[in-house]
This record gives C-alpha cells, structure tokens and sequence, in this order.
C-alpha cells in the first residue's frame, strides 16, 4: 500500500538540483529552428519544391515561431480539467481537494451549469486563457497549486446541449484532462467516445470515485480493473488511476476547524488514494513535469518537422552527373565533328583565298631579291581571288549556286571567316545547336538525372553567340595551321631554314658574281660584252630565284590540299573545347549545388532531431509518459 501510494509522484527536488527550466530553454531552440527552415526555404534553390510541400513547410515553420512565443514564460500555468459524466463526483472531487465549498455539489441533482475555475491568487486573471475567463472563478492561496489551474466543467452527458457545447469549447485550454468516473459512469459511451477522440492531443488522468460503492460486476473484474484493461487496450501501459472517495474527504473537512489540511478520514474503504491525487496535483506535478506536459506537443511538432524536412531532401546526384558528363562527352565530341566538317566545307569554295594569306604570311622570311619575287609571283598567282566575287555576272552566279560569302576587296582573316560563320549558321549551326539541347536532356534524363534541373542551365547554355565562337575556334585553328606551317619542327625545320638562308643570300650573290664577271672582262680584258651577256646579269638571279622558288613549292608546299587535314583536326579540337566549357560543367554544377542543398536540409533535420531528442530526455526525466498512450 504504501508502494502504492508513492506511485506517480515525485519528490520535490532540493534547490541545488533543481533543473533548468525547460519552456525558457526550449522556446528560443524553436526560435532558431524557426529562423532556420525560414532561411532555407526563403534562399533560392535548384532542387524544386511542390507547392503542397512548401506549404507545409511554411505552416510548420509558423508553428514553430508560434509555439516559441507561447512558451517563453517565467511560470507557465497548467489547466488540469475534470471531466466526467452526471452523478460522478466532479464537483465533490473539487470541493474535497478544496478543502470546503467552491464548486455546487448535490447527491439529487447535479448543479454544475457554469464552470467553475479554482487558481491561486497570484496568478493574475488576465493570465488566464480568455476562455477561462468567463467561468465562475474562485481563487486560493493553497503552495501547492500556485501554478495549477483546476477547472470543473459542465457535464459531458448532459441533457442541456449548451453543457455539452461549453466542455468543448474548454477542453482546448487542458494541458491534461483529469478524467473522473464512478461504478456506475466510468466507460459510458459519450465519455469514452470523448476520450479517444482527445486522447492524442492532450494528458489524460484516471479517477474512479466513490470506491466505497465499487464492487465487483458480472464480468467478475471490479471497475478499476476493468477500466484499467480498457486503457490499456487504448495504448496506455501504465495509465495514473486514483480510487477516490471524496464526499468522505468533503465532510472531514467540513468538521476540520483547523489550519492546514483535514486529518484523514476515518473508515476509509480499502485501496482508497484520495490523498494520493492531492499529493500528485501539489507535489508530483513539480515545475519539471509542468513544462513537460507543456512541451508534449512540441515534440509532435518536430517530428513532423523531421518528417517534412527528410521528405523534401534533395537526392545525391554525384554518381549520376559523372554518367552524364561520359555520355555528354562523347555526343558533344561526335556534335564537334560535324561543326568542323560544317565549317571546313563552308571554307572550302574559299581555298584559293586561305592559300592566299598562307603564301602572304610566308613572305614575311625572305629579303630582297627573293622578297620581290614572290610578293609578285604571289599577286599574279591570286590576282584572281579577290575579284571574282566583284565581278557582277560571277557574284550573280555565286548567289544562285549556294550563297557564297562575298570576298574583302582587302583581305581580312577575321572579318572573311566571321562571314563563312554566319553562312555556316544561318544553313546548319543554329538548328543543329537546337538539336544538341535536346539530344542532351534526353541523355541527361536516361542517365537518371532530373530532367527539370538539367533543363534551364542547359538551354542558358545554348543561347551563347555561338557563331562567335565559331569564328573564333576557325581563327584559332588557322592561326595554329599557320604557325605549324611557318614555325616547323623536325627535318621540316631543318628544310625551310637551309631553303630560307639560300633564298635569301643565293640571289643576290648570283647577281654580284655575274655583274662582277662581265666588269672583270670588260675591265681586265678590254671585252665588251654584247645584249646576252649583259642580259645575264637579270637572268643568272631570276634563274636562282625560280629554282629555289620550285624547291620551295615543292618540299614546303603551302596548298590547301596540304594543311586541311591539319586545319580540320584543329578545328575540331577547338569546337569540342568550346562545347566541353559550355555544357560537359553543367551536370557535376548542378549536382554540387543540389548536393550543398542536401546538406543544408540534412543540417535542419539534424537540428530538428537534436532539439527532440533534448526535449524528449526532460520529458522522460519528468515521468509523464504515463499520461499518455501510444
């Protein structure tokens, strides 16, 4: 009995280890926690949100900032509501834990019509819930309960409908609801239909009165062990259940005239724990317990907090964005062939011209006499490669047989391969650009990538002045043909620099030597040297000339049939390393970025977990889970 007795209560912590109040702790946790889902889901972002999912984000979100500013109070206050049927003692339990007359009693005729709201008198009435407010309110000055609201409400089973109303319209208020039955009402069908419809909101406790009355049934269980198998049923492994009798209690303390609590009845039936209830309202409900009970729902906040947030956590795509990178590579390789082949075949009704400017810059090695030589072989060589397309009749021609890119009247690489560019997009590039986009998604989402990620940055990427990039890899291509061709390596170097030195040099001593042999005869001899003689002194050089220009032409030769194979496979080269910088990014961008969103919700979860993992730990020190089924 005395185990018994003891059970459910606390006792009452000395001050060096009273624990830190857990509401004045836990409310700015869910402040911050508030401040962080809000910051999150306020931050732009690359995985999307539903539209039902922010939603519920943002109403948990408000809970969370709602519930913080609820619970930072000094002292908070705890509603214990006594519900039960007609007949069942409510009134007499109140009047009886009271110590005399607050709530109207009668064994005819039940009277409770207004509730009635028993607090201490330090609680000012503006703390109470508006609710609250407008019962019938009796105060006390009883320690115990200073932060304990006990309210008596209408009966549940009532045959005024406005009674029912009025316990519906409190029920809301109770942090726990102190459930109060008799042999007769203690697992009536309303009642009980009330309990399991409130039982996951808020704490339920047990009172089974007048237990003087209370005998076995025809089940052959006594009510407490029946009603204590129903609760069980319900999820409640250890349901609070205190067999009272407190009209007994009421009439000691009706004869009790002095201070202080009423003795303890005499005659009390067997197994009787009025004094039980009393000393768990005023000593097992400590402050730690009060904010437990408070904090009962926040827990069930953050759970769904949890619960929201996992759902909503983007997917790692690291191992998918390197699948899409591969596949990538390999169309944007094959995607590059094909502009190059685009492009070169744009070029190629223009190799008289490339020739040209190749020959041009290759001019720029020799001096004198060889200098001259092939400025003028050159000019008369292409004198027909910039007029053809100013001649009207030939333009005409050109136009009807395919568009051909009108020709500088003075060369100019950049400006003549920008227009074989535009000529190549405006007949192919452009549409094969959109097709690219496309062939590219499609292979994204095979490779189980988010179509909807991919989509954007990919055709951002597409809108890039492509044809400026075309014309600056076909620069850059004939710029690296070019220095290949003038800057050599190999047995090549070693060709162009004994042909260079000799084109440079042999002419001019040629000249010398013949001219200083005919003044030699002339002088020295006395012979006059006739037209031929004198004619050789321009046909020795230019012989020179012409030989060491057919060595040139013939070991380093400078055709288009000679450095488009070089020219193509730079070219694509180029246009892939243009398209690698452009799109092969994309995939592993987006992965990193949805991956730090990842960690940024995994963050908030953790978070989540760590303030309900706290909460539950004071929770569980407070030993309230009995109040509660599963």
């Amino acid at each position: 009995m005395v185990e018994e007795e003891n059970r459910g209560l606390s006792p009452p912590a000395r001050e060096d280890e009273a624990p830190q109040p857990l509401l004045r702790t836990l409310a700015p946790l869910l402040r911050g926690l508030e401040r962080q889902s809000r910051a999150w889901l306020d931050s732009r972002r690359r995985f999307p949100l539903s539209m039902l999912q922010r939603a519920e984000l943002e109403g948990l979100a408000d809970d969370l900032r709602r519930q913080g500013e609820a619970l930072d109070v000094e002292k908070p206050l705890l509603v214990i509501m006594l519900m039960g049927g007609t007949g069942v003692g409510k009134s007499t339990l109140l009047n009886a834990l009271a110590g005399g007359a607050v709530a109207q009693a009668s064994f005819t005729r039940p009277t409770t019509r207004d509730p009635v709201v028993y607090y201490h008198a330090s609680v000012k009435t503006d703390r109470l819930d508006p609710a609250l407010r407008m019962c019938r309110l009796a105060s006390h000055d009883r320690a115990g309960l200073e932060q304990k609201i006990i309210v008596d409400t209408p009966d549940l089973d009532s045959n005024d409908l406005t009674n029912r109303d009025k316990l519906r319209a409190l029920l809301p208020v109770a942090d726990i609801v102190l459930y109060v039955g008799s042999q007769e009402k203690y697992h009536d069908r309303l009642g009980w239909d009330l309990f399991k419809e409130q039982r996951q909101r808020r704490a339920f406790a047990f009172v089974l009165n007048k237990w003087d009355r209370c005998n076995t049934g025809e089940s052959g269980l006594r009510p407490d062990e029946d009603l204590l198998g129903d609760l069980k049923s319900e999820g409640f492994e250890n349901p609070l259940l205190f067999r009272t009798t407190a009209q007994l209690w009421l009439d000691a303390a009706k004869t009790h005239s002095g201070g202080g609590l009423p003795p303890r009845p005499a005659d009390l039936p067997e197994g009787e724990q009025f004094g039980l209830l009393r000393n768990w309202l005023e000593l097992g409900l400590t402050r730690l317990e009060i904010e437990a009970v408070k904090a009962r729902g926040v827990g069930q906040l953050l759970a769904q907090m949890g619960r929201a947030a996992d759902g909503v956590r983007p997917p790692d795509l690291t191992a998918e964005a390197e699948k899409v990178k591969a596949a990538w590579t390999k169309t944007l390789s094959d995607e590059a062939d094909v502009q190059a082949d685009v492009l070169v075949g744009t070029l190629e009704p223009y190799q008289t011209e490339v020739e040209h400017h190749f020959s041009v810059e290759d001019q720029a090695r020799y001096r004198g006499l060889m200098a001259a030589y092939t400025r003028l072989t050159t000019r008369l060589r292409y004198a027909g490669s910039g007029l053809r397309d100013r001649i009207p009749l030939m333009g005409l021609k050109a136009k009807l047989m395919g568009g051909r890119v009108e020709t500088p009247t003075e060369w100019n690489l950049g400006e003549f391969v920008q227009k074989c560019a535009e000529t190549a997009g405006e007949r192919v590039l452009d549409q094969r650009g959109t097709a690219l986009i496309n062939r590219l998604l499609v292979e994204g989402d095979t490779k189980g990538f988010p179509l909807a990620l991919l989509s954007d940055p990919t055709t951002s990427a597409g809108r890039l002045n492509w044809r400026e990039k075309s014309t600056r890899a076909v620069i850059d291509a004939l710029a690296e043909v070019e220095r290949r061709v003038t800057h050599p390596t190999g047995a090549r170097k070693l060709v162009r620099g004994t042909l260079g030195l000799f084109a440079n040099t042999l002419p001019e001593i040629s000249l010398v030597a013949t001219a200083g042999y005919l003044l030699w005869n002339f002088f020295v001899r006395g012979e006059v040297p006739d037209l031929f003689q004198m004619t050789l002194v321009v046909l020795i050089p230019l012989l020179v000339v012409i030989v060491l220009h057919l060595l040139i032409l013939m070991l380093l030769p400078v055709r288009w049939a000679a450095i488009r194979g070089e020219f193509r496979a730079a070219l694509g080269a180029r246009v892939a390393d243009e398209l690698g910088r452009a799109y092969l990014a994309i995939p592993g961008d987006v992965a990193a970025a949805v991956l730090d969103e990842r960690k940024q919700v995994d963050a908030l979860v953790a978070e989540t977990k760590q303030v309900g993992d706290w909460l539950a730990e004071r929770q569980q020190a407070a030993r309230v889970s009995e109040l509660y089924g599963k």
